[in-house]
């Protein structure tokens, strides 16, 4: 039952990036198209949950045995830096027309704070290992349901004559707000 409600909660009642604020800068960058924004959903998911498992591991291996817990977040920017770069290198490889379409938001996961975020809450929250795996596994589909449902929304409204003064930047943050009131209705869930 745990697990349904970390799952619940990450994904629909405290939604990194609609309810928490937490990686803005993917979200707005790279939801102009489904298929960026999958890519990058993808990425982040890879990421985040690899990043919190080893970030976890080092927590409670060296950081806290030897009392150096003051190094923790560079620690952890290093690690998942790290990771991205691994992402980066098969994602050049294997997917050359994803890596191309990602472009310079790719390396900008390095700095996405929603992954520093969910490797930081789950020290914060005390969760134990499988608990901090379901909670990043959570929080990147939810990361992943509001980038695609955005980039849907903003496909959508791409099609449609707006006035000078909306276009662009004034209409994707009407929109995101607007889908983070949607989420707000989840809040009586859990």
């Amino acid at each position: 039952m745990t697990y349904i409600l970390i799952f619940i909660s990450a994904v629909f009642v405290n939604n990194i990036v609609l309810s928490q604020f937490l990686g803005i800068c993917p979200f707005l960058g790279v939801s102009k198209k489904i298929e960026t924004a999958l890519g990058m959903s993808g990425a982040v998911a890879f990421v985040m949950t690899i990043a919190t498992l080893i970030t976890y591991i080092i927590q409670k291996t060296v950081l806290e045995p030897f009392g150096i817990g003051f190094l923790q977040t560079i620690t952890f920017i290093l690690i998942i830096a790290a990771l991205v770069q691994m992402v980066e290198i098969i994602l050049k490889k294997v997917s050359p027309a994803l890596y191309q379409a990602l472009g310079v938001f790719l390396p900008l996961i390095t700095t996405n704070c929603a992954i520093l975020g969910v490797a930081i809450m789950v020290i914060q929250k005390d969760l134990s290992m499988l608990e901090s795996v379901v909670f990043a596994i959570s929080t990147a589909i939810g990361f992943g349901l509001a980038l695609i449902l955005f980039a849907g929304i903003r496909e959508q409204l791409s099609m449609v004559k707006l006035p000078k003064a909306m276009e662009g930047t004034p209409t994707a943050l009407l929109t995101a707000g607007l889908l983070a009131m949607a989420f707000m209705g989840f809040a009586g869930i859990v």
